[in-house]
């Protein structure tokens, strides 16, 4: 388990945009640069950037996410017949709210072959060197969650939960064309687990006319749909968030309404789950983590990474107290199926958290140097 993904030290995915990517893109949507010039300072700064994940002794990189505007709907958008488009509001989150976009569902969901998501999958695994390159998209299901009365209008859907079956279909081919492409460590990040857990959240998706009962049991049917095909060298996790948009949040509550259809029933290979603030609740969840026998080094099994270490602040945690907090999963969970990360990216959007790139590092440094006091490797 030390050595296939996730790893004892690892990251959610997204880094803080460097200012070389925050100037091109504002000189690309004015047309001071075109197209291909941004793609070459794109190129630039994620070099730059694998470099820096090694250099803070990770055995993983990531793009940083630098090619998007989010951790989301750069993705959705696509998709064959999915459109992010222009509204009169965004995602509220705690006192700030998002650029104002919404989905549009315009034709039968499927996936686009021609995705730039896989170009940029190429890209990453060309220049990763000795690293293993880890690719995130969103989950599917946060697809469905976002959808708002009339998103279907002019679809052939009737309902939100009609889109299940094509959606599944659609992931099936993007992780069958990312497998063609070289990845072999995919990552669905998942907000929507997390609003399961919080009946505010529950309340606002009904009144977007979701239908919410047995929500967690057609969420985990329609992953274990969509992971039906996933080859076996290869992993894919999930990291389920709470909200991250400049430091704020969204959804509180522990995972114990949603920890048994997730952790025990659908086929993901680890969970990074956010444990950085008693909105998490406690580790008593991670009981319905399947254990593997420990003295078989072919049973790898799942991993939990624990998101222990904020993304949303500066300020570094104590050592010791993260350690006395890996202790304390490990009370419900096996140490060896346990792992440690930020709680999520430090840059779901552009704009990117409340924190100096030098915190940043600091933090990814903190989470490889604990890893090896606690798991030695």
């Amino acid at each position: 388990m030390s050595i296939d993904p996730p790893f004892r030290a690892d990251v959610v995915g997204s880094y803080l945009r460097t200012e070389a990517i925050h100037e091109a893109r504002e000189q690309h949507e004015d047309g001071a640069i075109s197209d291909a010039e941004l793609h070459a300072i794109e190129d630039r700064e994620i070099r730059e950037l694998i470099g820096q994940q090694r250099a803070a002794g990770l055995r993983l990189v990531t793009d940083g996410e630098f090619r998007r505007a989010w951790w989301h709907y750069d993705f959705y958008d696509g998709l064959t017949n999915v459109a992010v488009v222009d509204s009169d509001h965004g995602i509220q989150f705690q006192g700030v709210q998002t650029k104002t976009k919404v989905l549009r569902v315009t034709g039968r969901i499927a996936w686009n072959p021609e995705h730039p998501f896989l170009d940029a999958a190429r890209f990453l695994i060309a220049n990763a060197g000795d690293a293993t390159p880890k690719v995130t998209i969103p989950s599917p299901t946060v697809l469905h969650f976002r959808l708002e009365a009339g998103a279907l209008e002019g679809s052939p859907y009737a309902a939100p939960e009609d889109v299940f079956d094509d959606l599944a279909a659609a992931y099936r081919d993007a992780i069958r064309d990312f497998h063609a492409a070289g990845v072999r460590y995919l990552q669905f990040d998942d907000t929507a687990w997390a609003y399961l857990c919080s009946e505010v959240e529950l309340e606002k998706a009904r009144a977007r006319g979701l239908d919410t009962d047995g929500l967690a049991e057609a969420y985990s049917a329609l992953l274990n749909q969509a992971l039906a095909a996933k080859p076996a060298d290869m992993v894919v996790t999930t990291h389920v968030c709470r909200g991250n948009f400049r430091s704020t949040w969204i959804a509180s509550g522990g995972y114990e309404p949603v920890a048994e259809q997730l952790l025990a029933r659908t086929a993901y290979d680890g969970y990074f789950l956010e444990y950085d603030t008693e909105r998490a609740g406690g580790f008593e969840p991670l009981r319905f983590l399947p254990r593997v026998d420990g003295h078989d080094p072919a049973q790898r099994g799942k991993t939990v990474v624990l998101g222990l270490v904020t993304s949303k602040s500066g300020d570094l945690e104590s050592r010791e107290d993260v350690k006395a907090r890996i202790a304390e999963a490990a009370r419900f969970a096996p140490l060896a199926q346990l792992a440690l990360s930020p709680q999520c990216g430090f840059a779901s959007t552009e704009e990117g958290n409340v924190l100096t790139p030098q915190q940043q590092w600091a933090k990814v440094r903190e989470v490889v140097a604990i890893s090896r006091e606690v798991w030695g490797d």
